[in-house]
């Protein structure tokens, strides 16, 4: 199991914006996925996903991880953000957008100092 935490934490820090959810942005299978894709795209950044159901070791691992049970699971600079329903709330009262912006310039920038 240590090497699905790795999986974990190497995911988790090179990407600046992570979806953990079940399927993909283009065919999302669970509504609560779907929800929080939509709120991420409407932010204009991209971000990387996991799609869980195709990773049973990271669906098994990562609530523990977390400390977070459900899917999907929104990670922005290394801190788990929050499941659907923080998800679409923060972008409702316009938290998350300039969250996802900052993240995504500031992977942009070590990108082009590397």
């Amino acid at each position: 199991m240590s090497d699905t935490l790795d999986t974990i934490k190497q995911q988790i820090g090179d990407n600046a914006i992570l979806l953990y959810m079940k399927g993909t942005p283009q065919l999302p299978q669970c509504g609560f996925s779907a929800q929080a894709v939509q709120a991420l795209m409407a932010c204009g950044e991209r971000f990387a996903f996991v799609n869980i159901l195709d990773n049973p070791d990271i669906r098994a691992e990562l609530p523990k991880y977390a400390s977070w049970p459900t899917f999907p699971q929104l990670w922005i600079d290394g801190e788990l953000v929050g499941g659907c329903d923080i998800i679409v709330e923060m972008y409702q009262s316009g938290e998350l957008e300039p969250m996802v912006k900052e993240a995504a310039a500031k992977s942009a920038e070590a990108s082009s100092d590397s």
